[in-house]
């Protein structure tokens, strides 16, 4: 009997104008929801706050996917004892402090309100972030929106270029959500947007701008990309194929020579080899070839995070100045820059064609 009235109530939710009871509160309007998601961010810069994202994160299949036993002794044994007082003094050195976060969970925020803000003409579509490691959670941000009367949800994962280990785990998450709903609203994933065209002129401008601002030229600009595993590739990610459009792209678009612009991936972890050429070890090449003047963009990053501001924009300017470099400047991301946000809109509209009037 208490299932069956649970189970009515439920679907009185649901229910149309002409089947309610009378005296019933007023059913609420469907809506449509956007959800966008980052990769992930720690509540703090202490070890025990580390500790519980660097496990959620590390222990992802779509991220590391060597043997579990094997695994599960390296991570807990080892890394998650050595490595969180590390990693915490790298968020230590770029956390916002006026806020008490991570510049990725401040941004994040700012890109979602800027969205929704353009959106007003849609009085329907409710916009929402989240993350998909560390919190606000992707099950805390689905639930919230389905309490909000949200029947659609169009889920944006925050990468330029699709991969194996940040689009697809992210809409794994998602998909785990739905899985637990009796009633699952209708769902839809935002695509990768590596050569839309207002997504490269929104780099060179940022390129543009930010060049401007120097009182001098640089003689290479890096486009530095968030690295894989080789083994991604041979399995069939096409996460490198995206990102050598994207600067193969964004060259053009500057109207550059090729040799202006060089490739390279970043963040690499472990002994396995991963995409080349590394960042790390190009910078070294640049400074030690005579190269005294460099400009970075991380285009595969939406946002500003630990992987821009401490590994490239602190880290790689030691890197490049040890190898005899002298001049360097860091293109920060995006971000919630005004053409990002119009790029994010009209990514968002075009996917909602058709539910939405």
């Amino acid at each position: 009997m208490l299932i069956s009235l649970r189970t009515s109530l439920s679907k009185a939710r649901w229910m149309t104008a002409d089947h309610l009871p009378p005296n019933h509160p007023p059913i609420q309007q469907p809506k449509v929801g956007v959800l966008f998601c980052a990769l992930g961010t720690p509540d703090g810069h202490d070890p025990a706050s580390m500790r519980r994202y660097l496990k959620e994160f590390l222990s992802d299949r779509r991220v590391i996917d060597v043997n579990r036993v094997l695994w599960w002794f390296i991570l807990n044994g080892i890394i998650l004892n050595t490595r969180p007082k590390k990693s915490g003094e790298a968020y230590a050195a770029i956390w916002n402090k006026e806020l008490d976060e991570s510049p990725l969970r401040t941004i994040t925020r700012a890109q979602a309100d800027g969205v929704a803000a353009r959106l007003t003409d849609l009085p329907d579509v409710v916009v929402d972030w989240g993350m998909r490691y560390g919190n606000p959670s992707i099950r805390s941000r689905v639930e919230a929106l389905m309490n909000k009367g949200c029947q659609r949800i169009l889920f944006a994962p925050l990468y330029p270029q699709y991969a194996a280990p940040t689009t697809a785990t992210a809409c794994d998450e998602f998909y785990r959500v739905l899985m637990d709903q009796r009633w699952q609203p209708a769902a839809r994933i935002l695509p990768q947007w590596h050569d839309e065209p207002a997504y490269i002129e929104a780099l060179a401008g940022s390129v543009r701008t930010h060049l401007s601002t120097l009182d001098w030229e640089p003689e290479v600009l890096v486009a530095s990309f968030h690295g894989v595993p080789k083994r991604y590739l041979e399995l069939g990610d096409p996460y490198h194929c995206f990102c050598a459009k994207t600067a193969r792209l964004l060259r053009e678009a500057l109207g550059w020579p090729e040799e202006k612009l060089r490739l390279s991936f970043q963040s690499r972890f472990g002994r396995e080899e991963w995409l080349r050429p590394y960042t790390d070890e190009l910078f070294a090449e640049l400074g030690q070839q005579g190269t005294k003047r460099i400009a970075v963009i991380t285009p595969g990053f939406s946002a500003d995070c630990l992987e821009t501001l401490e590994e490239i924009a602190i880290t790689g300017e030691e890197q490049f100045h040890a190898a005899g470099g002298e001049q360097f400047t860091f293109i920060p991301c995006l971000n919630d820059g005004e053409a990002h946000l119009n790029l994010l809109e009209s990514l968002v509209r075009r996917e909602l064609q058709g539910w939405t009037t």
